[in-house]
């Protein structure tokens, strides 16, 4: 066996087996077959190494120490960043929760292994880009180039995102941002700036203000939430509750919404611990003995036991919100009474109207890449008269289980399918902001299933 393992000829065909499978195959790409002649070359004729005097190399390598020590750091360096970067981008990746906006499914401190493979790993849109960095390097300054631009395709996957999965994506309307205020989207910004100047005035006084850059969809921020409706479904939200072709969404154990609690005295800190609510999102009014907070039907009916709670009511959005998707005062959506909205399909054709086009319009000019105009009451795509489209890629509604603490597609809208990076496989950490270390470990999550 150890001869086999140091024959050359073995060696070229394991090599050559493996990147043909994951070069050729699976990025079903023949030009990728135009590296067998350098494997060849490498293994059996050594041309290149000659031209190169790799000869003179090794024999430095054999007669000085420090050279030798040197080149040994290089090249476990080299092979460890190829490595970790083929892994980053093809199998799966490490991800953090942020926000609350998913507890308590995943809790704010939790780090999870995403999987790309399930899905199908995207063929990076920049390749040009500095290894296991997304955006930005630790120095500020942006970690790729697009000098070299690459059209969407993903690679076999396992499966299709289904209906209640938790994904991880591109967040939609991260396309362009201000530098300054990266916690706020950039489009609600120029609302509010066109609302108070106007159109052209406050677009220009923006832009002066502040920095503002445009990133490709595999370099905008990751987003996570749950899909709750896949392209072709109908989905509606009344009075807080989802449906989805007219049934109810099936049940979600940690879903929460914000509750207002009325008490005749204040309830102690080991009884909010106790409904596992993080104290920044609890707030009390002295005053009227009322808590605002968010709960799960559990912390309800633990509340309901208690001698102190006066009364329960969930709260329900029922003032038309500016923010809300999509972003026009002929739909007034709230957070609590939202649609009935179609998900738009590969392949499926629409009726355009001035009256729909608020739905569509982002996707028409930002996701599908074509210029859109309105003339009065007609319709102009890429400069011709239009009374339909047909959409040329799937769209997915994403809902976050805390639901008035999330900022989700009832805010943004779609999420086209070249946005989708993976799924949460499982917790391989977790730690809690509020507590020092070692007590911050969260030992009931690690290897936890997200679902």
């Amino acid at each position: 066996m150890k001869k086999l393992l140091k024959n050359r000829w073995f060696k070229f065909a394991i090599v050559s087996i493996v990147y043909v499978l994951w070069f050729v195959v699976w990025n079903r790409n023949l030009w990728f077959l135009l590296g067998l002649p350098i494997i060849f070359d490498i293994y059996i004729t050594k041309l290149l190494a000659r031209l190169v005097r790799w000869d003179k190399h090794q024999e430095l390598k054999r007669n000085n120490k420090t050279y030798k020590e040197v080149w040994s750091w290089i090249d476990a360096i080299v092979f460890a960043l190829v490595f970790a970067s083929l892994i980053n981008v093809y199998i799966f990746q490490m991800y953090t929760i942020p926000t609350s906006s998913m507890e308590k499914t995943l809790l704010v401190g939790d780090y999870l292994y995403v999987s790309k493979a399930t899905y199908g790993p995207r063929v990076p849109n920049t390749p040009l880009s500095l290894p296991l960095m997304h955006h930005t390097t630790p120095w500020g300054t942006k970690s790729y180039s697009e000098a070299i631009k690459r059209p969407y395709r993903r690679l076999a996957g396992i499966r299709n995102v289904e209906r209640g999965d938790v994904v991880v994506f591109n967040f939609p309307a991260g396309d362009t941002v201000i530098l300054e205020r990266q916690n706020e989207t950039y489009y609600d910004i120029v609302r509010q700036y066109v609302a108070s100047y106007g159109e052209k005035r406050g677009r220009e006084m923006l832009n002066k203000q502040y920095t503002v850059v445009s990133r490709p969809v595999d370099k905008r921020e990751h987003y996570v939430k749950r899909c709750v409706a896949l392209p072709g479904d109908t989905l509606s939200v009344v009075h807080g509750v989802l449906y989805i072709n007219g049934e109810e969404q099936d049940y979600i154990e940690n879903q929460q919404y914000i509750y207002f609690v009325e008490t005749s005295s204040p309830l102690s800190a080991k009884s909010i611990e106790r409904l596992g609510v993080s104290p920044e999102d609890v707030h009390y009014s002295s005053a009227s003995g009322v808590y605002a907070m968010p709960l799960t039907e559990k912390g309800v009916e633990m509340l309901e036991g208690m001698q102190n709670v006066v009364s329960i009511t969930r709260n329900e959005s029922v003032e038309p919100f500016s923010a809300i998707f999509p972003n026009n005062a002929a739909y007034a959506w709230t957070e609590d009474n939202f649609g009935p909205l179609w998900m738009p399909q590969r392949g499926s054709t629409v009726a355009l109207t001035t009256a729909n086009l608020p739905l569509y319009e982002r996707i028409i000019k930002n996701y599908e890449g074509h210029s859109l105009t309105v003339d009065g009451d007609t319709i102009l795509i890429d400069g011709a008269p239009a009374t339909e489209y047909t959409f040329a890629m799937d769209y997915y509604f994403m809902m976050g289980d805390n639901r008035h603490m999330s900022a989700d597609s009832r805010f943004w809208g779609f999420v086209p399918e070249d946005h989708i990076v993976g799924t949460p496989s499982f917790v391989w950490l977790s730690l809690d902001k509020h507590k020092s270390f070692p007590s911050n470990i969260r030992w009931n999550r690690l290897f936890k299933n997200h679902k």
